[in-house]
């Protein structure tokens, strides 16, 4: 059955979350956030929500969602720890059901204990390697929070869950065994392939003559090797790092075995150097580092998750890495005062109408679909687009109104 607009409610963790209220907006709700719940909060501190309905009606008391599709957008900020939006997350579940909201999804873009994605014992955890011991001493004494944080949610009245690009396999299979297979992991594969076709931030020939594709590690082979076909330049190269912690943030960087080139041929190339996450950035710059012996015309790095931790906007700041690519999933990077110095070498892709679009699509809501779902947010002092490709439509509609 296909809902319309007014069948769902978007809501936050905070009233005055810019990403909840853009993805409200590109979904048909146009009525802020803060008038569709209460972010009570009692002297004591404890959080009390509460969806806001008529308070002349004495008929629908408890059911004012009834019928309704409750969308729950969660997101990092700088106000409140991951721990305090959380729990906020499982109360306004609960609030919705228990006020007869007939499916309530949790869209967290950047999913929360996704770093705590296993335990102290073999079979806490699935993963893609075999645990040896050393893996499992590093979850010595700690608990597996993914499966814990999946479970309560579900307990919670969560009965959907939807992030973007997860980078743990062992937090996917534990997702989609407590939802019942209604778990959306969703990949920017087509953001990211109509930005870089379609602006200057890397230099190649028409058939990628010079274009060089690379995964950090064996574990964003499989994605990065899927932008490389997508993009669909039949001379581009693709080729693998490998890896090998030498210390808790130290690093080695070599040629995989694997990789499907080597590096003969392809000196002054443009390299796009694609990743999941960044939280030190030690591992980027290195690969960065190792990538220079090719003396590479532009070196970008691409990835859908950037922490921008005073370290690593430090480390980042390093000469052999020439451009950052990334998406908005944790708002503060949109901060220019938490880019810092690497404002002049960041551009930012706004997914909010990307996530609305997938959503309506998930839910079978009716809505026109846009080609290119994304907004662009960067340093104006360096702009990078194809003017003639990024304007074309702007400048018609100047046109248009000058002649009206």
């Amino acid at each position: 059955m296909e809902l319309t607009p007014d069948q769902v409610v978007v809501v936050s963790n905070s009233s005055d979350n810019p990403f909840a209220i853009d993805v409200a907006y590109a979904m048909g709700q146009y009525d802020d956030i803060a008038d569709q719940i209460s972010m009570k909060q009692f002297t004591n501190s404890e959080f009390c929500p509460r969806f806001i309905s008529d308070e002349h009606d004495f008929s629908d008391i408890g059911n004012s969602l009834e019928g309704k599709v409750v969308i729950i957008v969660s997101t990092s900020c700088h106000t409140q720890s991951r721990q305090e939006l959380a729990m906020a997350n499982l109360i306004i579940a609960r609030s919705a059901k228990e006020n007869g909201a007939v499916h309530v999804v949790l869209v967290e873009p950047d999913l929360f204990y996704s770093a705590q994605d296993r335990g102290a014992h073999p079979d806490l955890g699935e993963t893609q390697f075999e645990r040896d011991i050393k893996d499992i001493k590093k979850f010595d004494g700690q608990p597996f929070t993914a499966k814990l944080y999946a479970q309560m949610l579900k307990l919670a009245g969560v009965d959907r869950v939807l992030t973007i690009h997860n980078h743990s396999y062992s937090v996917q299979k534990i997702f989609t065994q407590v939802f019942e297979g209604l778990f959306h992991n969703i990949i920017p594969y087509e953001i990211y392939t109509h930005y870089l076709l379609n602006s200057d931030i890397l230099n190649y020939g028409n058939d990628g003559e010079g274009l060089v594709f690379c995964a950090p590690d064996k574990g964003a082979r499989d994605f990065v090797k899927e932008m490389f076909d997508r993009i669909g330049l039949p001379k581009a190269k693709f080729i693998m790092l490998d890896k090998e912690r030498t210390a808790e943030r130290k690093v080695e960087i070599t040629l995989h075995k694997e990789s499907e080139h080597t590096f003969e041929g392809l000196e002054e190339c443009s390299i796009v150097l694609f990743d999941d996450m960044v939280r030190t950035g030690g591992t980027v710059v290195k690969s960065c580092e190792f990538l220079q012996q090719l003396n590479p015309q532009r070196m970008v790095f691409a990835v859908s998750h950037f922490y921008a931790s005073d370290e690593g906007r430090e480390r980042m700041a390093s000469n052999a890495l020439g451009e950052i690519l990334t998406l908005n999933t944790l708002p503060t990077i949109l901060n220019r005062d938490q880019q810092g110095r690497l404002r002049k070498k960041m551009v930012v892709l706004k997914v909010e109408k990307w996530i609305a679009q997938e959503l309506c699509s998930i839910l079978n809501i009716a809505q026109s679909q846009e080609q290119n779902p994304y907004k662009i947010d960067m340093s104006s002092k360096n702009p990078r687009f194809k003017r003639k490709i990024w304007f074309g439509d702007q400048l018609t509609q100047l046109r248009e109104n000058a002649t009206d």
